[in-house]
């Protein structure tokens, strides 16, 4: 069985030669994103942003819920791949952040698709179970601040519908997860929620090793209390 391939720099430029389909405005969105001091690094990259548009379509997801908007490449890929009527909610805190967003939906024509809320993403998720109650949602992308992932985590669950998808961005948190030594409060809170997706009956689980750790969680069909996975 072969191992993993290390993923140089030149093998991605390979990737992405034959395998990313992206277009003027999505390029032109990381371009200026990269020329925000210290943010470059929260973008998505462009072959995670095709990912997710493909899950979209591979789920026949309608309803859409983002959890983490920054500058909007997330959320233009996946409202790209929406059905006629479909539509995204995205949450963030940050009205700087998403107001350069909200310029690349209306000149990518995904504006009337899109559904921005800012406030904090644990609320906006309680609001909107108060407003359209449980499992109204296909797919559910996080892709926050990694403190919560584990209270965003157990809301999506509430929010998907049974077979319903969610993607956990940064899973791998810049290798740090598998690093004794690192016990910031942020990779502790990743490698926490790793440790505990392996142990939930209530989902199907795979990590995939792919930009930041990228993983997917499907919602079992038919949800069983409890979390001991036999």
């Amino acid at each position: 069985m072969a191992g993993q391939v290390e993923l140089s720099e030149r093998l991605l430029d390979y990737v992405r030669s034959v395998s990313l389909r992206d277009d003027e405005i999505l390029r032109d969105l990381i371009a200026e994103t990269a020329f925000m001091p210290a943010m470059n690094a929260m973008v998505t990259m462009p072959e995670e942003g095709q990912l997710l548009a493909m899950l979209v379509g591979l789920t026949g997801a309608a309803r859409v819920l983002e959890i983490g908007t920054f500058t909007g490449y997330s959320t233009l890929c996946m409202a790209r791949a929406l059905p006629p009527g479909g539509r995204i909610v995205t949450c963030d805190i940050s009205e700087r952040w998403t107001r350069v967003a909200q310029r690349y939906w209306e000149r990518a024509g995904v504006r009337d698709r899109i559904e921005l809320r800012l406030g904090d993403g644990a609320e906006t998720m309680a609001d909107l179970l108060a407003e359209n109650g449980a499992e109204t949602f296909d797919l559910v992308f996080i892709d926050a601040d990694k403190a919560g992932y584990a209270r965003y985590y157990e809301a999506a669950l509430t929010h998907l519908r049974p077979g319903g998808l969610a993607v956990l961005d940064n899973t791998l948190y810049f290798g740090r997860v598998a690093d004794p030594e690192a016990d910031d409060p942020d990779t502790e809170a990743i490698r926490d929620l790793n440790a505990s997706l392996l142990t939930d009956s209530r989902v199907e689980l795979s990590l995939l090793v792919m930009a930041d750790g990228i993983t997917l969680v499907r919602k079992n069909d038919k949800v069983q209390s409890g979390r001991d996975f036999s």
